[in-house]
């Protein structure tokens, strides 16, 4: 029987230091698209996968990421008296009552690897569970985890996320050893390889940030050695699982849009004004008349 996926692991201890000084007094995860945090929209995304078990893997810095998704009686209650219960409604239902939020301290940062594996002790050996990174906005009309959630309950297989990259940016991903898989299809893994040479790469399909893993994983990332950049790689575990239970690539239908780089940032913020059910129009004329402009300053 395929057990169903009801963890997700937020490894949300990075520093954030490509946005400083932004980010020297608050996490790159709470930096807002329009009106919500960027860590908001993929719990909500876990959520929708059927995610009860929200794990976040924080820092000494990130104590707001625990604070938002925390109840706020204070602000509930103003908001109230003012009469704007539909924001306070909003706010509270930002995390269901069946759904727990989880958090481990990681102490120092030693790679992705080890910010997962700091999930360890609340992941049983023989369960799945699904890990997010944040910085990966993923836009879809199915969020992208419930697409791969359902294609596990079909395969009982883990999983990663991949899409095609330019090969002159294949050094900045894991790249897997696959067949290319259509959208919503799998091919399973030969191979994965953490930011390899243009020369060494086996293809141009990378991983993004979208993992649906065996429990078993936490076993060898608990015995597993500094990797590429003298870090506990997540890529070197997930070989070890290729070899064992197998892993299999995931083409997901959406866009990603990286927001760990300030361009791509930017890219998911015009987008999402775009996308905006109140005031799309409105950003659209607006982007029309700045592109028309040369005299900003």
């Amino acid at each position: 029987m395929i057990r169903p996926i009801r963890k997700a692991v937020f490894p949300v201890a990075g520093l954030g230091t490509r946005f400083l000084p932004a980010t020297k007094a608050q996490p790159k995860e709470m930096l807002p698209i329009i009106d919500k945090p960027i860590i908001q929209f993929a719990v909500e995304e876990a959520l929708a996968a059927g995610i009860t078990h929200l794990i976040f893997v924080i820092g000494r810095t990130k104590r707001s990421i625990a604070d938002h998704f925390d109840a706020n009686p204070e602000l509930d209650a103003s908001l109230r008296e003012k009469g704007k219960h539909e924001i306070a409604d909003m706010l509270n239902s930002i995390i269901p009552a069946n759904a727990a939020c989880i958090y481990f301290r990681q102490a120092e940062a030693l790679g992705l690897g080890h910010a997962v594996a700091c999930a360890a002790p609340v992941i049983d050996p023989h369960e799945p569970f699904a890990v997010l990174l944040a910085d990966d906005l993923m836009r879809a009309p199915v969020p992208v985890l419930k697409q791969m959630a359902d294609r596990y309950a079909l395969t009982g297989r883990s999983m990663v996320a991949v899409e095609e990259v330019q090969p002159s940016d294949v050094s900045q991903y894991g790249i897997v050893d696959a067949q290319r898989p259509d959208i919503g299809d799998v091919k399973a893994l030969r191979g994965i390889i953490e930011k390899p040479l243009r020369e060494d790469a086996p293809s141009t399909q990378a991983v993004v940030g979208r993992y649906i893993l065996d429990g078993s994983i936490m076993n060898i990332l608990s015995t597993l050695r500094p990797g590429a950049g003298g870090e506990i790689q997540l890529t070197d575990a997930i070989r070890q699982l290729i070899d064992g239970s197998g892993v299999d690539a995931f083409r997901y239908a959406g866009q990603r849009y990286d927001c760990g780089s300030k361009l791509g940032f930017i890219a998911c913020t015009m987008a999402s004004a775009l996308a905006h059910p109140e005031f799309g129009g409105q950003a659209r004329d607006l982007m029309r008349k700045m592109l028309d402009r040369d005299d900003f300053v």
